[in-house]
């Protein structure tokens, strides 16, 4: 059984790239075969500023939208978040999404397909990795930063890569499948 794979579209605002992007992604990782990816639109969770009256870590959650979250988030054994840079940091979603939940994120590994203007969004996949270690989550050193985005999304909205997005692409992917077989014992106990 492969790997399950959640790719994660962060931004919420209109307009977006993310999911040309991250449509882009899904088949990649499906064609390459070490994982089953999942495609999760941010979007569609419309969660508000967390409102939890639990810690997450109790998992007692009193709202559908946040116990629809956790379904989604619980089965993955690794996440890429395809995210963008807004002024250096990650998206306000991102970070939103990420604070709702706790034992859901526990040993498991994430990168970034990240999108942005001259610097690819790397320097908003930086901003994130604290939180996502208090999470407990395995940050890879592997990401695949996209500069000047724009030049990759056709008229029809269709994102088509270059050859260096690719190669980076295969590279997180081997990467993720590594940690996500070595970190599973650890979801297990």
């Amino acid at each position: 059984m492969a790997l399950k794979l959640n790719i994660i579209i962060a931004s919420t605002r209109p307009g977006r790239g993310g999911p040309a992007v991250a449509k882009w992604f899904k088949e990649f990782a499906k064609q390459d075969g070490k994982f089953d990816p999942v495609l999760i639109d941010l979007a569609d969770f419309k969660l508000p500023v967390y409102d939890e009256p639990n810690h997450p870590r109790m998992k007692k959650y009193e709202h559908a939208h946040t116990k629809k979250w956790s379904e989604a988030i619980e089965p993955a054994d690794a996440y890429i978040f395809v995210m963008p840079e807004y002024d250096y940091n990650a998206p306000p979603s991102l970070i939103n999404a990420l604070v709702y939940l706790w034992n859901e994120w526990n040993y498991k590994p994430v990168s970034f397909v990240s999108y942005g203007g001259v610097s690819g969004g790397l320097r908003a996949t930086e901003s994130v990795k604290g939180l996502i270690s208090a999470l407990r989550m395995v940050s890879l050193a592997e990401s695949v930063p996209i500069p000047s985005y724009q030049q990759f999304i056709n008229d029809d909205g269709v994102f088509t890569p270059n050859e260096l997005i690719t190669t980076s692409a295969s590279t997180v992917l081997t990467e993720l499948a590594k940690w996500a077989g070595a970190l599973k014992p650890l979801r297990a106990s």
